[in-house]
């Protein structure tokens, strides 16, 4: 029976290999792509990404219409003599940095690769990005089979049916980084975290929804035309940090590629990591100096940093239309800057001001030096909480690109104005050791700048003046003492702290009109100065200005409300005031705490006490009176002139019946005896209002 039964098991495995190899041939003619293989160079050949769809990674051998042999991305070189062809970048089109999606319009004459009619349909399909990829003849081994020539690992030979069983662990070529070439193979799973590795977008991918697994599958992919492509789908649903990880890996599958540099920029100024897209447009264009889209990326960076001379040599490229909206944007940038620096140079702050808005509002929008040429400015105008406050949305931008490198603003380098202005603002908040270290990093941009040696000079003899001034202060030589102050304000003549510092000397030396005249000075430059409040409240009371002291201790205790010492002080600022009115004042006391009364008759002769009593009707298990009686306490302290008493009403229902007490909290004020005011319930900023109407 083995005899009879062997031709014809021969005979089914024959038609079987048959079947198979008919299926296989089957697959490699439908699975035809529109674009060939990108070649990175490798002795070995691309090994296949297993667990991708075949459509996308197959070659034909009958769809390329040309025979050119231009390659894509290969290294940044150019394989046609005399010709830049940028048509094969497959770049994000648009040169609007706010509009990314943007479909890319009338591409540069000379810049189209050779097309088949699959790869025409395809673009026709995509229209937001631009890939002029020529194809080529070449041959795709079916999915499943290494070509050959591939190694196998210790020395082990595949045949061509792979185990379906085998682990689906993506192989990648290497990006030539590190200890890796160009196509060397690499297990998915262990990958190198460098830049580039599918690690860097992870985390990253789960945030994409449904496409984390196309990001992944891209990031394993040893085509970087294929992981640019993923790039771009993810930049256009507003995944930017997928696609810049999507973009980082394709460089360094191809490193040599502007497109995929200028693509990087562009999710990094979607992240605002500005110099950083800054550089990568200045490497897309030293790869490719005629790469027109990244000159007209970068143009549009430089109009934002208000770099309008370095952006019009980039925007008016020779050979391409500039982007009338841009030119638009940066013409009007540029008149509002020559206005705002010709305002600066006679003084004019107030219109340098306006005009610095001006050019932040026509798009200079993220230019540091305009931001601090508004704060110089309102520093200038003696609004110095405003240019300090101003400081604060100052763009943390870091550049040390080559096309920002002197770069001028105001006559000096750009690195080195803010450093200017921002010694200026620590001097008059009297920060004297910050402003010389300040002005110092402007001298080490620009030492040859005259405006910044002169501060420079000046700043070092001020702080020297000022240090001079304190020691001989406090070694009692107080006539010295204001000498060395004005000898600081002389080269500082705005500077509150060397008035107030002055003023200080005054005081000691009886001269309280002249102290209370250098406040003044201080406090035009600085009016919320509390050192130069109470030095002026403390010579108004010496000289016995009662009014004019009450009016600076109310602003110091709205400002320091827990301050104990200011409040006594408006305490008999007040009770003087009062008693130089002639008006009679009884049993004025500062200080003391809540007085807790039992009786009607305790209750009685403590709201018919002199001047004005506040009382507090709680009950113990009430949680509102739990939450504002705390803050009762604090009134106390702040307004020391009023009696402030509380009733529990459930431990002295006889007063809360007296009084018709049916609801706590309750506050009532009585003046002299008679009830004023009745509040119930009431939030802590009505309660306070109402003791300070009462107040003296």
């Amino acid at each position: 029976m083995s005899h009879s039964g062997k031709p014809i098991l021969d005979l089914r495995l024959d038609t079987l290999s048959d079947q198979l190899r008919g299926s296989l041939i089957s697959l490699e003619e439908a699975n035809k792509p529109d674009f060939r293989e990108l070649d990175l160079g490798s002795p070995v050949s691309p090994l296949r990404t297993h667990g991708l769809s075949t459509t996308t990674t197959a070659t034909s051998s009958s769809s390329s219409s040309s025979g050119s042999g231009s390659v894509s991305g290969r290294n940044g070189h150019n394989l046609v003599p005399g010709r830049s062809d940028n048509s094969n970048s497959g770049e994000l089109s648009g040169s609007r940095e706010s509009s990314p999606t943007t479909a890319a319009r009338n591409p540069k004459p000379g810049h189209s690769g050779s097309h088949s009619s699959s790869s025409t349909t395809t673009a026709a399909t995509q229209p937001l990005i631009y890939s002029g990829q020529s194809s080529v003849n070449s041959y795709s081994p079916p999915a499943n089979v290494l070509p050959t020539g591939n190694i196998c690992p210790s020395g082990r030979i595949l045949k061509t049916g792979m185990d379906p069983n085998r682990s689906s662990k993506s192989d990648v070529l290497g990006s030539g980084g590190g200890k890796y070439g160009h196509g060397s193979i690499m297990r998915g799973t262990s990958t190198s975290k460098a830049y580039g590795s599918a690690e860097t977008v992870n985390a990253g991918s789960g945030r994409a929804g449904g496409d984390g697994d196309a990001v992944r599958r891209a990031m394993y992919s040893a085509d970087p035309e294929e992981v640019k492509r993923t790039g771009n789908e993810m930049y256009k649903k507003g995944h930017v940090t997928e696609a810049l990880g999507l973009y980082e890996r394709a460089i360094a599958l191809a490193p040599g590629n502007a497109a995929y540099r200028s693509n990087r920029a562009a999710a990094l100024m979607g992240l605002g990591r500005v110099a950083d897209a800054v550089r990568e447009c200045e490497e897309a264009i030293r790869l490719d100096p005629n790469y027109w889209r990244a000159h007209q990326r970068l143009a549009s960076l430089l109009i934002r940093l208000g770099q309008v001379d370095n952006a019009r040599r980039h925007l008016c490229f020779p050979g391409q239309q500039p982007d009338q909206a841009e030119l638009q944007k940066l013409q009007a940038v540029e008149k509002h800057l020559t206005k705002c620096t010709d305002s600066r140079k006679v003084g004019d702050w107030k219109s340098a001001l306006k005009e610095g808005d001006s050019a932040i509002a026509a798009g200079a929008d993220i230019c540091p030096q305009l931001f601090m040429c508004r704060a110089e400015a309102l520093l200038k105008l003696h609004q110095l909480e405003d240019a300090e406050s101003s400081l604060l949305n100052i763009p943390k931008i870091e550049l040390c690109a080559n096309s920002c490198s002197q770069t001028r603003f105001f006559g000096m380098l750009s690195e080195a104005y803010p450093y200017l202005v921002r010694a200026q603002i620590e001097m008059a908040l009297g920060r004297f050791d910050n402003a010389v270290t300040a002005v110092e990093k402007a001298g080490q941009f620009d030492p040859r700048n005259i405006e910044v040696a002169v501060l420079l000079n000046n700043v070092r003899l001020v702080a020297r003046s000022r240090a001079s001034g304190n020691d001989l202060f406090k070694l009692e030589r107080f006539t010295e003492a204001c000498l060395a102050y004005g000898e600081g304000l002389r080269l500082d003549p705005s500077n509150p702290v060397l008035y107030c510092n002055r003023a200080a000397c005054w005081f000691k030396l009886g001269l309280w009109e002249q102290s209370i005249e250098e406040c003044n000075q201080a406090l035009c430059v600085h009016p919320n100065y509390m050192k130069a409040l109470l030095r002026r409240a403390a010579s108004n009371i010496k000289l016995e200005k009662w009014a004019d002291a009450v009016r600076d201790y109310e602003v110091l205790r709205r400002e320091l409300p827990d301050d104990s010492g200011i409040a006594e002080s408006l305490f008999r600022a007040q009770v003087s005031l009062k008693k130089s009115q002639g008006k009679k004042v009884y049993n004025m006391k500062f200080g003391g705490e809540v007085e807790e009364v039992t009786a009607v008759e305790q209750f009685r002769a403590a709201i018919s006490v002199p001047g004005v009593s506040v009382v507090h009707f709680k009950a113990d298990s009430d949680l509102h009176c739990k939450q504002i009686s705390p803050f009762l306490d604090t009134l106390c302290g702040r307004y020391p002139s009023i009696n402030f008493l509380k009733v529990d009403i459930e431990e002295s229902p006889a007063i809360a019946n007296v009084e018709n007490v049916r609801i706590v909290p309750t506050f009532k004020i009585y003046k002299n005896g008679s009830r004023v005011k009745e509040i119930v319930c009431p939030s802590r900023d009505v309660l306070e209002y109402s003791v300070r109407h009462y107040s003296l």
